[in-house]
């Protein structure tokens, strides 16, 4: 097929940016820039998806906002994007399964329910705080299918600046970015059947192509149903996904649009568990033990849509806008173990809920080049907005509860849901509102041939978020305010394969609204909080192997009562050390892991008991090695293992409850071959060979350290034949 080659020359830009620059630039200070070759991107973007690193696991670069796509060793930031390649050959089901790859990603849970929730550099990012394709909010709220995304870029670190305030309030820790499918320039027809322990049974479909004059225009269409039992005895799983991404490369301009549809259903799901006050730390029960009711269950339904374009300016500078919206209802009949003794006893309650999503955002931006004497700047500017509107009621059974032990379930008859309620569950009302918007700016400027990057940059965030009565829908709460985030990068590279690189860089969240009994600013509307990041690392690319070192510290405020007075008196303080290797350092062997080293440390805490403790659910070691081998003399047939380690954390903020640590090992095969003329790929993995009873891990909503039962041992075989 033919490529397009466009020129990248220097320009000035909208003159809202570069009006003070213009000037320069019609003084002949431009010089012309590096061709670059379209391909089809998820973004839209003339030069394409980064391509991947060596051994085909993780890319070279990824998306960092308003700046763009930025090759690994360019950014002043510590980040991994992972392929559709892991994700395929690791037979991953979601987001969670890949990032599980990350020494600086744990997996945890939501609060009271079984939404994905993944702790970054020790802090919670929700799912709710996923982008896709930049734009936050789009994808199902609770669980994201793997098959939906050509990628799943994790950047490490405050960036509140590169991605705009969360709406969920995370990027305190990191970000995730999923990327969807494009159409490849070859056909594409596959189809992939599975099964796994439990008696799940997989099918999935996908089909690309390209069309048109050159090419130009492609389709990427995927269809995926899982139905089964787990490997959990007696939990069940209904998924089903539809998804379509189209995209056009034009003569200076190009096009994409994606449209999906997700529903996902849980029967008798295993539920978290909430030690008692005092209770010590319990022995983890049986792997695939399951303490869940038979009548609960947890059903989500989304239906969203992105739609982005970008086009070529006079000079050789892009302009970009993108939307997308979604709708999702949920519903979920919820009972959770409160442990109040040491032999797993204790009781349940019934929690039932029905909510409905409805959400839009959008961006626009303009990016370009030019110089200024022997420095060349890379100018972004951007404007961003979220709304979202959420209808929300529950109602409960009684408080006191039914008896259960988590290590001798007994089922009992579902109580009624009528003793506390609020709203209508056949007709939730409007109870809270988001509005989010922003505008950005950035400069990184090149010296000495791009051995010097110094990249600065401030956003202007407005956070206003409403709040509404349950049952009645009046308002009773508003809240709105703003801040600048700014952010300040550095990138040295002393020789070619190696960079030094430090940052500056916030995160943003909205701020609390004093409440409580017996305090004197009831209604107190408080500045958004900020955290503040400082980074130091060095990266090393030798070409076939790259690593990576990272030392951190991030200070979070954190809200309580003292003196009757509601504020923001104390802080959480988390530094670390981050490790990592990927690529191939022997021909057939390819390696992804590394080492995290956190210290997650409460300061100025109310009254000073828990001073200097460690924080809620970080642990202090997180070790990931992961290994894969072609095994000689079987062409088409590789090896792979790897080896998770977390080390203790703590249940409380007392540090009275501790988790012990543990040790999961997973291995797997994959064998290529050709039967019958066609391309047939043979997959088969075991997670947690030796099945561990662990718990995986504690808390993940701020404050509360319920408990989450590592999974048992799990067998996936699966089977792609390309047509």
């Amino acid at each position: 097929m033919k490529t397009q080659h466009y020129p990248r020359t220097p320009l000035a830009i909208a003159a809202a940016l570069l009006v003070s620059t213009t000037a320069l630039a019609q003084e002949g200070a431009v010089e012309p820039i590096a061709t670059v070759v379209i391909s089809a991107s998820a973004d839209a973007s003339a030069q394409g998806l980064p391509s991947a690193y060596a051994g085909g696991q993780v890319a070279r670069g990824g998306r960092l906002g308003l700046l763009g796509n930025v090759d690994i060793m360019d950014t002043p930031f510590n980040a991994t994007n992972y392929t559709h390649a892991l994700i395929q050959d690791q037979q991953a089901r979601s987001v969670a399964d890949v990032v599980q790859n990350d020494p600086s990603v744990r997996v945890a849970r939501g609060f009271g329910n079984y939404q994905e929730l993944y702790v970054i550099r020790g802090f919670a990012v929700n799912s709710d705080d996923l982008a896709y394709n930049g734009l936050y909010g789009l994808l199902p709220r609770q669980f994201v299918a793997s098959e939906l995304l050509e990628r799943v870029e994790v950047l490490r670190g405050a960036n509140s600046f590169v991605n705009g305030a969360a709406p969920g309030g995370g990027g305190i820790g990191g970000a995730i970015n999923l990327l969807p499918k494009r159409a490849p320039n070859a056909p594409l027809n596959q189809v992939t059947v599975g099964v796994e322990t439990g008696g799940q049974g997989y099918l999935a479909a996908d089909v690309g192509r390209r069309f048109g004059e050159e090419g130009r225009g492609g389709i990427r269409v995927n269809a995926v149903r899982r139905d089964g039992d787990t490997a959990v005895d007696r939990e069940g799983r209904e998924l089903s996904v539809y998804s379509v991404g189209l995209d056009y490369r034009g003569r200076g301009y190009r096009l994409s649009a994606d449209l999906g549809h997700q529903d996902h259903q849980l029967s008798a799901a295993r539920p978290s568990v909430t030690l008692g006050a005092g209770v010590p730390m319990i022995a983890a029960p049986d792997s695939d033990s399951n303490f869940a009711q038979p009548w609960t269950v947890s059903e989500e339904r989304d239906t969203f849509g992105t739609l982005r374009g970008e086009i070529d300016l006079a000079g050789g500078a892009v302009a970009w806008a993108a939307l997308g919206a979604r709708k999702g209802d949920e519903f979920n009949i919820l009972s959770a173990p409160t442990v109040l003794a040491a032999d797993g006893s204790g009781i349940m309650t019934r929690f039932d809920n029905a909510r409905e999503d409805k959400v839009r955002t959008g961006e626009v931006g303009v990016r370009g080049e030019l110089r200024t004497g022997a420095v060349k700047h890379t100018l972004s500017a951007t404007a961003s907005s979220f709304h979202s509107e959420s209808k929300n009621a529950y109602a409960m059974s009684n408080f006191a509860g039914f008896a259960a032990n988590v290590y001798r379930p007994v089922d009992v008859a579902a109580p009624p849901a009528s003793f506390f309620t609020g709203g209508d569950m056949r007709n939730p009302l409007l109870t809270s509102k988001t509005i989010l918007s922003s505008y950005a700016i950035a400069d990184t400027l090149s010296f000495a041939d791009d051995r010097l990057l110094l990249t600065v940059g401030v956003r202007h965030q407005k956070i206003k978020d409403f709040g509404y009565d349950y049952t009645t829908g009046a308002g009773n709460s508003a809240y709105e305010e703003s801040e600048n985030t700014p952010l300040a990068g550095i990138v040295y590279k002393p020789l070619k394969n190696v960079s030094v690189y430090a940052n500056y860089s916030e995160a943003l969240q909205r701020g609390p609204v004093a409440s409580g009994v017996d305090i004197v600013n009831v209604g107190e509307v408080f500045a958004p909080f900020v955290s503040r990041q400082r980074e130091i690392g060095v990266k090393f690319d030798s070409g076939k192997l790259g690593m990576t070192a990272a030392l951190f510290t991030t200070s979070q405020p954190t809200a309580f009562v003292q003196n009757r007075r509601f504020g923001v008196f104390g802080e959480q303080r988390n530094r670390g050390l981050e490790l990592s290797v990927f690529g191939t350092p022997a021909r057939g062997l390819r390696l992804l892991g590394g080492l995290t080293l956190l210290d997650a440390e409460q300061r100025r805490t109310a009254g000073g008991l828990n001073e200097g403790k460690d924080a809620i659910g970080v642990p202090d070691t997180q070790l990931n090695l992961g290994a894969e081998w072609d095994v000689p003399g079987v062409q088409g047939l590789s090896l792979n293992a790897r080896t998770l380690y977390t080390s203790g954390q703590y249940a409380d903020a007392a540090n009275t409850q501790k988790l012990p640590s543990w040790t999961r090992l997973d291995i797997g095969a994959n064998y290529t071959t050709r039967i019958m003329d066609r391309d047939v790929t043979l997959r088969a993995r075991i997670d947690n060979v030796t099945d561990r009873n662990y718990w995986a891990s504690a808390g993940g909503y701020p404050g509360a350290g319920y408990l989450v039962l590592g999974a048992p041992r799990s067998i996936v075989v699966s089977g792609s034949v390309d047509f």
